[in-house]
């Protein structure tokens, strides 16, 4: 969007992120623009690797790059654990300054970095094609991944906690890479923690979101995780993956972002495709597969917003 872009020429990522005025005008961007059902908090799910003593930034062209990643045991013992009402009041102060602009037009939906993904990103120090470093310390010291992993789990379900007091209407929990884990190792180095969050986040009663990408063949282990709904991405058909959810539970999904950048009928057609999948039935939250691209016409996402409006209006 033309006016984030603006934004971004005068202020970093982070800045913007750490700023509630900054961050409160960027979660409202969308909202102006496209005929959305929700707002989604502006901020990024590192933000608690900072106070826990792991520093980073973005690098442009590349995204986030770690200071110095996690290497060994005793580098993740070394991590402290913090209060986010207290660390990250910046992004709390945001949700109440939104919710004050919404009015109510919307909900808001706040988020969080799930165990694996935060992990990946603190050991790896920033993407990887095979995550290779993190997986070697999570075969070869089990024990130290394990008591790492608990204390994200403890304070990412903290901060969503946080979110919620202070005003956001659902939460979503980002497992960005666990798809390069087959079920095996999901349930046995991932599934406790990422429960762990939405067991804590049960006693208070918002609707909860498991996302996570490339994550076909674990989509039952993400449901037995947590999550009132459960996201796919575009690789699996949504009626399988529904299936292999389970139709107690919601889907969030799948259309590819790529497509966004195809004509208007070649959008209309694929967006056709996934609401046929969906087959009508109650607790389908149309989105993409995953992020949207930075090239994206906005009046290709407008288009396809609409659409599914006119589409699904009974």
């Amino acid at each position: 969007m033309s006016e984030y872009r603006e934004l971004r020429q005068r202020h970093s990522l982070l800045d913007i992120c750490r700023t509630p005025d900054l961050a409160t005008a960027v979660t409202l961007q969308p909202v102006r623009r496209i005929e959305i059902d929700a707002a989604i908090l502006f901020s990024d799910l590192l933000l608690p690797l900072e106070p826990m003593g792991i520093r980073f930034d973005f690098v442009a062209g590349e995204g986030p790059a770690i200071e110095n990643p996690l290497r060994t045991e005793a580098d993740l013992a070394a991590v402290r654990q913090f209060e986010p009402r207290e660390a990250l009041r910046h992004v709390l102060d945001t949700i109440g300054q939104v919710q004050g602009e919404l009015a109510g037009r919307v909900p808001l939906i706040g988020f969080a970095g799930a165990p694996f993904t935060l992990a990946s990103y603190a050991i790896e120090g920033g993407h990887s094609n095979t995550f290779a470093h993190t997986k070697s310390l999570m075969y070869g010291h089990p024990a130290a991944w394990h008591r790492f992993c608990d204390l994200l789990a403890d304070l990412v379900g903290e901060y969503l906690v946080a979110q919620i007091e202070a005003g956001v209407d659902a939460v979503q929990v980002f497992d960005s890479w666990v798809g390069v884990l087959n079920a095996q190792d999901y349930r046995e180095f991932i599934l406790p923690h990422t429960r762990r969050i939405f067991e804590r986040l049960a006693p208070y009663g918002v609707p909860t979101i498991h996302f996570g990408v490339g994550t076909g063949a674990i989509l039952g282990e993400l449901r037995e995780a947590g999550g009132d709904v459960i996201g796919a991405d575009w690789r699996t058909p949504l009626d399988e993956a529904w299936q292999r959810i389970g139709f107690d539970r919601a889907i969030q999904g799948n259309l590819d972002p790529t497509v966004l950048l195809a004509p208007l009928d070649r959008i209309f057609a694929a967006t056709d495709e996934v609401l046929e999948k969906a087959g009508g039935r109650p607790g389908h939250i149309f989105n993409l597969g995953h992020g949207i691209l930075p090239m994206t016409p906005v009046e290709h996402v407008q288009a396809v917003a609409r659409y599914v409006h006119q589409q699904t209006r009974t």
